[in-house]
């Protein structure tokens, strides 16, 4: 028998009229993470100026209905902010946009905040810098300490 999730109408919003999807021809920076347990796979494309501000940011995300709705509210979330507000976005800001996610949703949020910090990594070795507090992306996110404090709870 199949679990019934309920979604807040925020969810359901960015689902059904995501924000921001696409590719960005030549971006700046260009993260993908997926999770091997549910399949989901997301790639955010970032536009980044020369002040290191986050012009335009956009996503490709195959997966689920609150995949695709985290990927939305992510690149909702970092466009105009500059690189280091954008590497404070975290998983539970996103779900937090979002009015929340369920439970066995969580690990979509962490797949955004992942994406992000990925595409920042490509950033940042694009143009031979060091972001400060930025960590070596990861290509599955099962592979972070994070993705087992959620399964926990």
């Amino acid at each position: 028998m199949s679990q019934v999730t309920e979604y807040s109408a925020k969810v359901m919003d960015h689902f059904m009229h995501p924000r921001n999807v696409g590719e960005i021809a030549d971006a700046d920076g260009v993260g993908t993470v997926g999770n091997a347990v549910c399949g989901d796979i997301m790639r955010m494309y970032l536009d980044i100026d020369e002040n290191g501000i986050i012009q335009d940011a956009k996503f490709k995300t195959f997966g689920c209905g609150a995949a695709v709705a985290t990927s939305s509210m992510a690149t909702e979330l970092v466009r105009g902010k500059t690189i280091q507000e954008a590497l404070l976005v975290t998983n539970k800001a996103v779900a937090e946009a979002l009015d929340g996610l369920p439970p066995v949703k969580i690990h979509c949020s962490l797949l955004a905040e992942q994406a992000i910090h990925a595409a920042l990594w490509d950033y940042a070795e694009k143009h031979n810098i060091r972001i400060e507090g930025l960590k070596p992306p990861v290509n599955d996110i099962n592979e972070t300490e994070e993705f087992y404090e959620m399964e926990e709870q």
